[in-house]
């Protein structure tokens, strides 16, 4: 289904009107016509809206079924345990790394990865011998 049929139909089951929904996300009346009619596509921060504003989650605009969609497969090591940050503390720390990085600046995340990626291809001191 087209995302923006799909917006409609959500709105129209729900007999909503387009100024209800410009009143419960702000979003201008022309423009979720346009949206609706497929002129434009919205962005995710949009999309997050007006899921919000339809009472849905966000996977139901931009999915088919009436299940979310299965989950990927994470990655194994070869040693048989998951890929670190998916369980844990280890996913706590990664979703808190994720959300800071959302924040921040396309030029000051460049910065981070160039910096991570130098780190990362630098090789350990070796350990000096006392003697």
């Amino acid at each position: 289904m087209v995302l923006s049929d799909r917006i409609r139909e959500l709105r129209e089951d729900k007999k909503l009107s387009q100024g209800d929904i410009e009143k419960r996300t702000g979003l201008i009346r022309s423009y979720l016509s346009r949206v609706e009619n497929g002129h434009t596509v919205p962005s995710l921060e949009t999309l997050e809206k007006l899921a919000g504003a339809l009472e849905v989650p966000l996977y139901v605009l931009l999915y088919d079924g009436n299940e979310p969609p299965p989950l990927p497969k994470l990655p194994v090591l070869r040693n048989g345990s998951m890929a670190w940050g998916s369980t844990g503390k280890d996913a706590v720390y990664v979703e808190k790394l994720r959300r800071s990085l959302a924040k921040m600046s396309e030029d000051n995340r460049r910065v981070i990865a160039l910096v991570a990626q130098k780190l990362s291809t630098r090789r350990p001191k070796a350990a000096s011998s006392g003697s």
